[in-house]
C-alpha cells in the first residue's frame, strides 16, 4: 500500500519538492508528459479561480433557498478592516464559502477531493498565492502535492462521506490543503507531512449529516472551517511543530472510525444536525 512517508523520504535523498516527486510518479504511472499534466492541472487551477470569484459575487442561491449569498457577506465584512482573524484569513474563509456555495448552486467546480468538500483547497491556495505572491507554475505545483496525499487518503482510508463520515471528506481536503500550503510557502516534504498530520487530527471523527440530504447544511460552513484548520496545521508546521502521530497512521486511523461510525452519521440524512428539530423541519418545508 502506498505511504506518504515513501514520498517523504523519496524527497529529500533526492533534494526535490514533494510535488516534483509525485509529479514524476504520475508521469510514470500514467505514462503522460510533464506539459500534458500540468495542462490537466492548469485546468483545475482555472475553473477553482472562477468558482472562487463567482461565490464571492453572491448572486446565486441553491434551489432549496438554504445557500448563497454568506461568501459575499465574509468578504464584504473583511474588506471594512474589522475582522477578528485578519484579512489573510478572513479571505480563506469567504473563498471556502464562495467555491461551496457555487457548487450547491450546481456551479462549475473541481471535486478536491470531492464535491462537498471541494471549497477548502482553493480557498487555502489562493490566500497562500496572496500572501507569498506564488507563481502560477508554483501553485500548480501544489496542486501536485494535493493530489499526492489524496490519493493516499483514497488508497488507504476513504475521501467518500457515505464511507468514512465527514472526515473523509473534508478532513480529507483539509489535509490536502495544509500540505499544499506548506510546500508553497518554503517548507520541507517533512513538514507537508507534519501539517497534514495536524490537521487530519483535527477532523477525525466528523460526521456527515447534511440536511434534507443535500450538500448544504452544514457542508459549505465545514469547507470554511476546514480552510482555517488547513492553514492553522500549515502555520504550526512551519514554526516547527511536529505531529507526535504520523500522517500514514492518522489516514488509517481516520479508516478505522469511518468503519466504526454508525450509518446513521454517514450521509444518511439519519443523524446528527439531519434529526435536530430544525433540520427535520428544513426537510418538510423544502423537500
Amino acid at each position: 500500500m502506498r505511504a506518504y512517508e515513501d514520498w517523504v523520504i523519496e524527497a529529500e535523498i533526492k533534494g526535490l519538492k514533494l510535488s516534483e516527486v509525485i509529479l514524476q510518479n504520475q508521469m510514470e504511472e500514467l505514462e503522460q508528459t510533464e506539459q500534458a499534466l500540468f495542462q490537466r492541472m492548469n485546468t483545475n487551477l482555472k475553473v477553482m479561480r472562477e468558482s472562487a470569484e463567482a461565490g464571492l459575487i453572491g448572486k446565486r442561491r441553491s434551489l432549496s433557498g438554504l445557500v448563497g449569498g454568506d461568501a459575499a457577506k465574509v468578504e464584504s465584512y473583511r474588506k471594512k478592516g474589522k475582522s477578528l482573524v485578519g484579512e489573510l484569513m478572513s479571505g480563506a474563509i469567504a473563498k471556502a464559502l464562495a467555491v461551496a456555495e457555487i457548487n450547491a448552486c450546481m456551479g462549475r467546480i473541481v471535486a478536491a477531493p470531492t464535491a462537498g468538500s471541494c471549497g477548502v483547497l482553493p480557498a487555502v491556495l489562493l490566500t497562500v498565492e496572496e500572501a507569498c505572491q506564488i507563481s502560477e507554475r508554483e501553485l500548480i505545483l501544489g496542486l501536485f502535492t494535493a493530489a499526492g496525499l489524496g490519493m493516499i487518503l483514497a488508497e488507504r482510508a476513504s475521501v467518500s462521506g457515505a464511507e468514512g463520515g465527514c472526515q473523509a471528506e473534508i478532513g480529507s481536503a483539509t489535509a490536502m490543503a495544509a500540505a499544499a500550503a506548506v510546500e508553497l510557502a518554503g517548507g520541507s516534504p517533512r513538514q507537508t507531512a507534519d501539517a497534514a498530520a495536524i490537521a487530519m487530527k483535527s477532523m477525525l471523527g466528523l460526521v456527515c449529516d447534511p440536511v434534507g440530504g443535500l450538500v448544504e447544511v452544514p457542508c459549505v460552513k465545514r469547507n470554511a472551517t476546514g480552510a482555517t484548520i488547513a492553514l492553522t496545521a500549515a502555520e504550526m508546521a512551519l514554526s516547527g511543530v511536529k505531529s507526535a502521530i504520523p500522517i500514514d497512521e492518522v489516514i488509517d486511523t481516520m479508516a478505522r472510525i469511518g468503519k466504526q461510525m454508525s450509518c446513521a452519521l454517514k450521509e444518511t440524512a439519519q443523524g446528527g444536525l439531519a434529526v435536530s428539530s430544525t433540520g427535520r423541519r428544513i426537510q418538510a418545508d423544502f423537500l
